[in-house]
């Protein structure tokens, strides 16, 4: 099968993709534990965020024969909270609304696509950004997120399993860092927490505030996180907002909410599911927060606290 077919039918969509041989997975394995193993991801952030990758052969599909990874467009949410007088306008960065939808939907659409041509298609646990680079489908910003061409990094990736047969030659390749950035440290010098270091390319992740601000609420922010580095609920958007590349998406934003005195003051006092009004759940849900309700007393004492 012509895999340019496939190609042109994502990007009619307004998607990106690429199809590489399976073999690859042992070098996602190597770049992600050899990286560990040399002592360059801490490990309280390594057992939290990257030991659940996979890296073997889905039994579901013993025919995989290729990774298919898809980036996907994704805008900004804008979020308010009202307490106290104050409202606080915060942004949701990209990924955040409806991450899981847009991963199922997507597949369902490349699947349908596949199917009739006698392929399937199997989720895969791997690191996707990583694989969205190394298959030549986008290129790491020095801070470490993923560009794509006509997306920025306002884009999800997504990746599969397949039994489709990988197109020749091979877009495999080394990690890449975008060009612009090798004179532009506008992510580095914008950084409140030091996480894009001048030390080395990878970003030092256990100092990064989305790590910080997604932790369960059990865990208190670190006393060296500066109160006016906070800008997000959940993720954060200050190397995003500062970068070049990043800058004609940035008025980008689809889907809104709003929390009233009333139930922010509950969102505050930790509230359970069960105190929480019907309409606020509904928004928590919709905005996919709701699993994380026991970290929005901390992120939101935090965010009313900050320096104005």
């Amino acid at each position: 099968m012509d895999i340019a077919e496939l190609y042109a039918q994502l990007k009619e969509r307004g998607l990106q993709g690429r199809v590489v041989p399976i073999r690859h997975l042992r070098d996602l394995q190597e770049e992600v534990e050899g990286r560990h193993g040399r002592g360059e991801f801490d490990d309280e952030f390594y057992r939290e965020r990257l030991a659940f990758f996979s890296f073997q052969a889905p039994e579901a599909l013993p025919g995989a024969e290729s990774l298919i990874v898809v980036s996907v467009p994704r805008p900004q949410t804008r979020v308010s909270f009202t307490w106290k007088s104050q409202t606080l306008a915060l942004v949701l960065p990209p990924t955040y609304l409806r991450y899981r939808p847009v991963a199922r939907e997507t597949k369902a659409w490349v699947a349908s696509w596949l199917s009739p041509r006698g392929y399937q298609l199997v989720t895969a646990k791997v690191p996707q950004k990583l694989l969205a680079v190394c298959s030549g489908l986008a290129e790491y910003g020095r801070n470490n997120i993923t560009y794509v061409p006509g997306m920025g990094s306002f884009q999800q990736p997504v990746a599969w399993f397949s039994d489709l047969p990988p197109p020749e030659p091979d877009t495999w390749r080394a990690p890449k860092m975008l060009e612009r950035c090798e004179t532009c440290h506008a992510c580095r010098l914008k950084c409140p927490t030091g996480a894009v270091g001048e030390d080395r390319f990878l970003l030092h992740a256990e100092r990064c505030l989305v790590f910080h601000n997604e932790r369960s609420g059990e865990h208190p922010f670190p006393s060296w996180i500066p109160p006016e580095a906070h800008n997000s609920v959940m993720g954060c958007m200050i190397c995003q907002q500062y970068c070049p590349v990043d800058k004609p998406f940035l008025g980008w934003f689809e889907g809104d909410a709003e929390f009233d005195e009333e139930e922010t003051a509950l969102l505050l006092r930790g509230a359970k599911p069960e105190q929480l009004p019907p309409e606020t759940k509904s928004k928590l849900e919709r905005l996919e927060l709701f699993d994380s309700l026991d970290a929005l007393p901390r992120n939101l004492g935090v965010l009313f606290k900050r320096p104005v």
